[in-house]
């Protein structure tokens, strides 16, 4: 079997061999085995199961959570020459339809799915008149409560299993604490524990260093300009992005900003200068990272400090995928404390609040009671905190509480492109009254994307209305009275996130939200806030043992490399060195001595007088004849 899985990776990926783990989780997988692989960032997650999708008979269905990333990966494997497709709630009818009208016809090999396309009875039912052969669950932490990325949408999945009993599962995560580990399996029904694949989470080429400053915008100049090559700087705000953007800039630095809310062609023609080279530096927050494979990046340094270990963990682990020596820096100064506390409370705002929240939101849907189930919503949040004079801090957090009490499902990364599908045949083009406005829009748009009889096709207005020699209003009229005309399907980009209500509503004086979503929660979010600070203020040794500890891995030794380990050089260099002086003062006073008044007569510990005594034994500046040192 690994002989045709290694031809499938030449054949499509172009690699001789896998890396480590890889093989072993296709083979488990491939003999029909429950498997879960626990691969850091970096590791290669998605090729244990695309090349397992490749040599099974039927489809392999893909549940993960992130649209913005399922987009990218069927963009990646369609170029590779693979038949996949995406379905998810963000979808139109036509465009589902189309979608569904593959699948039925046989031409896909990868599905991918949305965790809330499985809420439905209707979408479990079909799945089971589909030939499927194999179920992924990417980013599997999700389905665990204890995760720091717990999604309740992901409890479906257990469904599906019921559904296909028969077909195995791979579930993959790239940071997993030991409880979360037995809670993925269990969650998924999995037939025995014995498929569980780790690579370690020590990254023996990352340099983790933590910088205690109260100039964190001086401190992050400095490293930048010290350490070459490709940088992360990571925030968690949208606004700073731009501004320590604006900052770099005016010290000589190449670098732009990144954030969910920019539009699409923005975030990819910012992603693809900083892929070129040509910007050296993205600020961004967590939005940037899943799934850009950049292998040279040297540098990643955290501006602001995340809120858990799991986070930090996988955005630090962005940097040097090649192998490279790279660095991981974590800017602290005093107030981070803090934030950090504030974090909690945040997180948490009253049950009160969290009812009130959920009614204003219906009412900002417009959804009555009784209501509204399986409808998607457009949700501008920052016109609904301005509307409604929220806080939104808050706001935000009561909108994931309630979606984990399964209210709804908010889609945060929707941040769809435009997207365009021909609907007339060719030979109807012919008999087409259009206006010359509209006409020459139609024909760049021909000119300009193939494939648009066949299925949607991702399109740029901007691009179509600069060689069609209009504005991008004149560009967006055009494709909207051809979609009028039902000569074209048109989906106009949007910039807002998504709410889709998977519970008609009900009085907000009903509202439940359950101890597991909220003091559960709580809890382990202060579990999780404990160690990031321990981690980032704490002395509690090698900052990699005090994260291969937490991810349930027994460290051997001391990295040597971390902020941490480096100090500790540092102090045993300056005991040895003041070791060395003191014996030679000893010895110019005492000569000749034993050992045992040598190490009395310095003060000094045991083990640095002995290897002072070796260095002037080595250089011929004292002897040692019979245990005395003269």
């Amino acid at each position: 079997m690994s002989s045709e899985a290694r031809r499938v990776l030449k054949q499509y990926w172009g690699y001789d061999s896998f890396r480590a783990c890889q093989e072993d989780i296709i083979d488990s997988v491939m003999s029909g085995r429950d498997t879960l692989g626990l691969m850091p960032t970096g590791g290669g997650k998605s090729i244990t199961f695309q090349v397992p999708a490749l040599m099974l008979p039927g489809i392999t269905l893909v549940v993960t959570p992130l649209i913005s990333l399922m987009k990218d990966q069927v963009d990646n494997l369609r170029a590779r020459g693979i038949k996949a497709i995406a379905l998810h709630s963000g979808l139109t009818y036509r465009e589902n339809n189309v979608a569904m009208n593959h699948l039925e016809g046989g031409h896909v090999k990868i599905l991918y799915v949305s965790p809330e396309k499985l809420i439905g009875d209707r979408f479990i039912s079909y799945l089971r008149n589909l030939s499927i052969s194999l179920i992924v669950v990417d980013e599997a932490h999700c389905i665990s409560q204890w995760g720091y990325d717990f999604r309740p949408s992901y409890l479906n999945i257990s469904r599906v299993r019921r559904e296909l009993p028969r077909v195995p599962v791979l579930a993959l995560t790239a940071s997993a604490t030991p409880e979360v580990v037995t809670d993925i399996t269990d969650r998924l029904k999995f037939a025995s524990r014995d498929n569980i694949f780790r690579l370690s989470f020590s990254r023996n080429n990352i340099s983790y260093l933590v910088r205690n400053t109260e100039n964190k915008l001086g401190k992050m100049a400095e490293i930048l300009m010290r350490v070459p090559g490709t940088a992360i700087v990571y925030v968690r705000s949208r606004r700073r992005t731009l501004e320590l953007a604006r900052s770099l800039q005016a010290e000589g630095i190449s670098a732009e900003g990144y954030h969910a809310g920019l539009m699409p062609e923005v975030k990819a023609e910012r992603q693809n200068r900083w892929k070129d080279g040509t910007t050296r530096v993205i600020v961004a927050t967590n939005a940037f990272g899943m799934g850009i494979d950049k292998p040279d990046v040297r540098l990643v340094i955290h501006y602001d400090l995340p809120p858990s270990l799991e986070e930090y963990y996988q955005e630090a682990g962005r940097a040097g995928r090649d192998g490279k020596e790279s660095f991981a820096v974590l800017l602290v100064s005093k107030p981070d404390r803090g934030v950090l506390t504030r974090r909690l409370s945040d997180a948490f705002p009253t049950r009160e609040y969290v009812r009130d929240i959920y009614t204003k939101a219906c009412v900002f849907c417009n959804v009555a009671v009784g209501e509204g189930y399986e409808t998607l919503h457009e949700f501008n949040f920052k016109l609904f905190c301005e509307r409604y004079s929220l806080q939104p801090t808050q706001a935000y957090s009561a909108l994931r509480l309630l979606a984990a009490s399964g209210y709804f499902v908010y889609q945060e990364d929707y941040n769809s492109r435009s997207r365009v599908m021909i609907v007339i045949n060719k030979q109807q083009m012919y008999d087409l009254r259009l206006s010359p406005t509209v006409e020459t829009v139609l024909r760049v748009l021909l000119r300009s994307y193939t494939g648009l009889f066949a299925d949607y096709e991702y399109i740029s207005e901007s691009v179509i209305a600069k060689r069609a020699g209009l504005t991008e209003q004149q560009t967006y009229e055009a494709l909207l009275q051809l979609s009028r005309q039902r000569v074209l399907h048109y989906v106009p980009r949007t910039n807002n996130p998504m709410l889709l209500l998977t519970a008609s509503r009900v009085d907000g004086k009903h509202v439940i939200i359950p101890v597991s979503v909220y003091e559960e929660r709580r809890e382990g979010m202060k579990r999780r806030l404990d160690a990031m600070s321990r981690f980032a203020f704490g002395t509690d040794g090698c900052r990699v043992n005090v994260l291969l500890r937490y991810f349930g891995e027994e460290p051997t030794e001391p990295c040597g490399k971390c902020d941490y380990c480096r100090a500790q050089k540092r102090d045993d260099r300056q005991a040895r060195q003041s070791a060395l002086e003191a014996v030679k003062a000893v010895l110019a006073m005492e000569s000749p001595i034993t050992l045992g008044q040598l190490i009395a007569n310095t003060h000094r510990h045991p083990d640095d007088v002995i290897a002072a005594v070796r260095t002037l034994c080595d250089n011929g500046q004292a002897t040692i004849k019979d245990g005395i040192i003269s």
